[in-house]
Parts: structure tokens; sequence; C-alpha cells
């Protein structure tokens, strides 16, 4: 079952049960891979890896907005972005912890021969092609300089 078709099935259940918090995060998955959908025309249907990016970019602009809501001393909106995070957060795969992904990179760096800042490129495409959905960019990148450096 495809994500979209998954998320018109949660809507009416959230419907349903009459769930608005719920009903809201599903909303705004379902408008942004409609969105992807007519960026790319002619495509039915997205494949996992543009799902998960369009995911991980509403988690992201999730994040943001509840920071930047936070330091102005809005709860109240602060709470809103809060929750539709953590409802869009349930159809990404389960992220790694810091741990994990810095092994990978460990593992990564030992196995392209990388030695240095100067091989950083080459190391990223490999974590972010590798960790794709487990892990956010800034996450990979934070932990790819200080194994390097």
């Amino acid at each position: 079952m495809s994500l979209e078709q998954q998320i018109n099935q949660d809507i009416k259940t959230a419907m349903i049960a009459k769930d608005a918090v719920r009903l809201r995060g599903l909303r705004a998955i379902k408008a942004a891979v409609l969105l992807a959908k007519t960026e790319k025309a002619g495509v039915d249907e997205l494949d996992q890896d543009t799902e998960i990016k369009v995911l991980q970019k509403l988690v992201k602009q999730r994040k943001e907005s509840g920071e930047i809501y936070k330091g102005q001393g809005r709860e109240d909106l602060f709470q809103i972005e809060l929750e539709e995070q953590q409802v869009i957060e349930e159809y990404l795969p389960k992220q790694l912890d810091r741990a994990e992904v810095e092994s990978i990179i460990k593992a990564i760096i030992a196995e392209t021969g990388a030695s240095g800042m100067k091989d950083m490129g080459k190391v990223m495409g490999q974590a972010n092609q590798k960790l794709a959905g487990q892990a956010d960019g800034k996450t990979i990148s934070e932990l790819v300089k200080s194994c390097l450096s």
C-alpha cells in the first residue's frame, strides 16, 4: 500500500474517531504528497525515496517553526507544531540514535579510505544514501565532520 493510500485510509479513521490533532497532521502529509506529485508531471505514484524526503521535509518544517514559536513564547502554536510533527514521524522509518549513526559513518569512512575533510563529499554521499530516512542530514553532516577531523 502506497503512502498516499495509507494516508487516505488513516484520514477516514481519524474523521470517524473525531481526532482533530491526528487529522490535521494527516492532511498536511496528504497536501505535501499531492504537491510532490504535481511537481513531477505525469507521475501517478511517488517512489518510496521521494515519499521519505517529503515526510522529512515536513518534520523539519515543524521543528523549525516550533523553535521559532517557543522562542517567541507562543506555547499554543508550539504545541500544534509538536503534535503535527509526532503524527508525521509515525510514517517515517525508525530513526537511528546518534551512536548508531556514528558507527555507520565510521564504517563508511573505513570502506572509502577517507582520511580528512577533503573526502567529506564522498563520505556524505554514501552516508546520505545509506541512512536515507533513518537520520536527518544535519546530524549526518555533524558526525561526518567530527569523524573526519
